[in-house]
């Protein structure tokens, strides 16, 4: 028998708290029909694209007195793209639900992802096993994958499966690109004239898939507790050793969300935010000033440690830096033989440096040796740098160095640590707010899957309020969507959120930044809480917070 530690054991019986629309039953649920809906823009575009699922409404939940009768369902559930905490109690809220319904429900889960959906690999998730993953971290329950279903070929095979399976709908619990898969699928279903729903989750731990109508993505709430809590951990080393400046790199390629929360949830010394870096037109000089900035400033105090916060994808965020790996992707693709028939790094580096542009030469060849060669790494399938193998805080920390040795006013001594905060946070177990948000998407997919609705992402909104004030229903992806430039051609796809500059968390990052550059103003959030107070253990991000009011 699988042992348990003690933590599992207390978890598997905690009991989700769920929106009050929601609290007497899904078989009691009335869905209430809202306005229609429009793409955040290119609208022409968009509803040429999806003829079938654009402009649909708004939908919110309303409880009625009596039991609504259905009859037994067959739901698939697929796991998409990256771990984020709760996507067990996703899967958990869809498998009671639709067994409340109707107690003959089947629930299929299939295996590593879209691929399992495409190639049928699935199996019958029943009672034990359900209840074994309740409240656990990890999409170990049925594993997840990155297969994208774009090809009339694969969506073929999915229907195939479909028919064979005879399934109701198919749930996908993922990020932007997969509910972006969701909406196709949707509508190339209805084309073809299947009455199987899809139904989307909204994950990402890197939190830029939001809107009004999604306050948030399950998954960010734990992955940047945990994330937090290591970094008050350091804060509180740094400030007893008194020796080294923490360089802390975090997950978040495209948005700087985590970045942003930790460094309000721990009053880094340092918390650099991608999108103001692009917005203000700042040289990666100028970056690594902001940085001296801190250190000069607290070494005049006999203060020779700090921390500082680096999102994963700033490079791509400093223009200069930006139009370099451009022209990099172009290149290395161009003179693909050519590049590889070089035979050591050091003649690759050299070659770069010949084909490159001018201005981004210069810029190459500013860099340190060990950040050349990260850029030449192999791409990703999108032929992009792959940001997460760029060894960003050591680029910081080693231009600081650099800059504060020609600097003849200072007088302290610099000594870096380097970390990187991924793995750590994907798989965590979800905190209660995430438990409870999750089991409760979950159970709006039910909702939504009895009533035929497909194209449409479960929805819980009014999430700062408490959750006797939270409100369910669902949205049409659609109208998320705009176009964008993917292999050279204009598609649909989600739009991300980014780091609102206007936006009341930044804003209150800036009100203390200042202070908390010089000052020892550290906080240190420990680790999640799952019993106690309700203001300890259910307490939501400051993002959410100040975001919501």
């Amino acid at each position: 028998m699988k042992q348990l530690s003690a933590l599992d054991q207390h978890r598997k019986a905690y009991q989700p708290k769920l929106p009050a629309a929601l609290r007497q039953g899904v078989d009691r649920v009335r869905i209430k029909t809202g306005s229609a809906t429009e793409p955040v823009k290119d609208k022409e575009a968009i509803q040429t694209a999806f003829p079938k699922t654009y402009g649909m409404p708004l939908l919110s939940f309303e409880t009625v007195a009596e039991n609504l009768p259905s009859k037994p369902l067959k739901v698939g559930v697929v796991l998409s793209g990256g771990q984020a905490p709760g996507g067990h109690n996703v899967i958990a809220g869809v498998f009671d639900s639709i067994r409340a319904i109707n107690k003959d429900s089947v629930l299929y889960g299939f295996s590593g992802g879209p691929g399992g959906l495409e190639k049928g690999q699935y199996e019958i998730i029943g009672t034990e096993k359900m209840d074994a993953f309740r409240n656990t971290g990890g999409f170990d329950i049925i594993g997840s994958g990155r297969t994208k279903l774009e090809t009339t070929e694969q969506f073929d095979r999915c229907i195939e499966v479909i028919n064979k399976l005879q399934l109701d709908a198919v749930v996908i619990i993922g990020g932007d690109d997969s509910n972006t898969n969701a909406a196709i699928l949707a509508e190339y279903f209805l084309g073809k004239g299947l009455s199987t729903s899809v139904v989307g989750i909204p994950k990402t731990i890197d939190g830029d898939l939001k809107t009004a109508q999604i306050p948030t993505s399950f998954g960010f709430d734990t992955a940047v507790k945990t994330y937090s809590e290591l970094i008050g951990n350091i804060a509180r080393d740094a400030r007893s050793a008194c020796k080294y400046w923490h360089f802390i790199k975090l997950m978040g390629r495209s948005a700087s969300h985590i970045t942003l929360e930790a460094g309000l949830q721990t009053h880094a010394n340092v918390a650099l935010i991608s999108e103001e870096i692009e917005e203000k037109k700042q040289s990666l000089d100028q970056v690594v000033e902001t940085v001296c900035r801190s250190v000069k400033s607290r070494a005049a105090q006999g203060k020779d440690y700090g921390v500082v916060l680096v999102p994963e994808g700033l490079v791509e965020f400093i223009p200069s830096i930006k139009s370099l790996i451009a022209e990099l992707n172009h290149l290395l693709a161009e003179k693909e033989s050519e590049f590889a028939a070089l035979d050591s790094t050091a003649k690759k580096i050299t070659a770069l440096g010949d084909w490159l542009k001018a201005e981004n030469a210069a810029t190459f060849k500013s860099l340190p040796s060990s950040i050349q060669a990260q850029l030449m790494l192999d791409r990703d399938p999108h032929g992009n740098v792959q940001v997460s193998l760029i060894e960003t805080e050591k680029l910081l920390s080693e231009m600081v160095n650099a800059k504060l040795k020609k600097d003849a006013d200072y007088k302290g001594k610099f000594s870096a640590q380097h970390h990187f905060f991924g793995y750590e946070g994907r798989a965590a177990a979800p905190s209660n707010f995430d438990a409870d948000y999750c089991y409760g998407l979950g159970c709006v997919a039910a909702v939504l899957i009895r009533n035929g609705k497909t194209g449409y992402m479960a929805s819980i909104r009014n999430l700062s309020k408490g959750i006797e004030q939270w409100e369910a229903g669902g949205i049409p992806i659609t109208m998320l969507f705009n176009m964008e430039s993917r292999h050279g051609k204009l598609k649909p796809v989600i739009q991300k959120a980014l780091v609102e500059l206007k936006g009341p968390a930044f804003l209150e990052l800036v009100k203390h930044r200042a202070e908390w550059e010089i000052e020892d103003s550290y906080l240190f959030p420990g680790p999640i809480q799952y019993f106690g107070p309700s203001e300890i253990c259910d307490a939501i991000t400051k993002t959410l917070a100040l975001e919501m009011g």
